[in-house]
């Protein structure tokens, strides 16, 4: 169990996810501080962890050993500059999607201790895939407590920054695909005659256990898995023709690609 210090700056909702998945692992609330400016943020984040936001940021980062900064983007700035002050030898974790490791340094002044990580909306049920990634100044150490935070809410994986742009297409983007499908299951099920309820249970269920036979299972390709659905002739063999047809895995495909080339274009902004 980590023994430092955690502050978040910013206590929107995947502060509150990673927040829970650290009280769920045995993190006291006392050990955990944020600082919000937004009174619905604090209220929320202190009803679903326990842990108590500051009245400042400087209250919040004083006695903090890792930083997690968890604040969108286009108030980054802002919010460096109110924390700069506060931030030195400390151990900056970054969510904030876009904010290269070199922006990162020269947004908090200098640290060099830096990771910046890319999760998802599924940590919000402690089912998130986070990739991480470390400055050169980021020790061992630094990489291990960071993996041990992420792991508190779901899997995560070490990967080259220049990975980052694929990540945000693939996994960060990813669950507004998979729902969109869950949405169009569900569509089918109500066409062939299901209640909306019904049908989107089945789906729901359906893409998730679909997905822990994966993971479960992971000596097989997802293609041996779908063969074993397949028989010669069946239903499921007709419903594949029908997404071959309507290039069901290109469409997917170029959503993932498109996703990532506009995460490095907002990276180069």
């Amino acid at each position: 169990m980590l023994n430092d210090k955690i502050a978040f700056i910013g206590a929107g909702r995947m502060a509150c996810a990673i927040a829970s998945g650290l009280r769920a692992k045995g993190v006291p609330a006392e050990q955990i501080s944020a600082y919000d400016p937004a009174e619905s943020a604090v209220k929320s984040f202190t009803a679903l962890t326990g842990a108590a936001c500051a009245a400042s940021m400087g209250e919040a980062l004083k006695n903090a050993r890792i930083v997690i900064f968890a604040v969108k983007p286009q108030y980054a700035v802002s919010a460096f500059d109110e924390a700069r002050e506060f931030l030195n030898e400390k151990l900056l974790i970054s969510i904030a999607a876009g904010l290269t490791i070199s922006r990162l340094t020269e947004l908090s002044g200098g640290l060099s201790r830096i990771i910046r990580v890319m999760p998802n909306t599924p940590a919000l049920v402690g089912a998130g895939m986070s990739c991480y990634c470390g400055a050169p100044g980021a020790t061992e150490e630094d990489l291990t407590k960071a993996s041990e935070i992420l792991s508190s809410f779901g899997l995560c994986r070490k990967v080259p920054e220049s990975m980052l742009d694929a990540v945000t297409g693939l996994s960060g983007s990813g669950p507004a695909y998979v729902l969109e499908f869950i949405m169009a299951l569900a569509d089918g099920g109500v066409y062939a005659g299901l209640p909306r309820d019904a049908a989107i249970e089945l789906a729901a269920q359906t893409v998730f256990g679909s997905a822990l036979m994966v993971l479960k299972r992971g000596n097989e390709h997802p293609a041996v898995l779908r063969d074993a659905v397949i028989s010669p002739g069946g239903t499921t063999a007709r419903g594949v023709a029908a997404l071959d047809e309507g290039a069901f895995r290109s469409v997917v495909m170029r959503a993932v690609i498109a996703a990532a080339e506009r995460s490095a274009e907002l990276g180069r902004k």
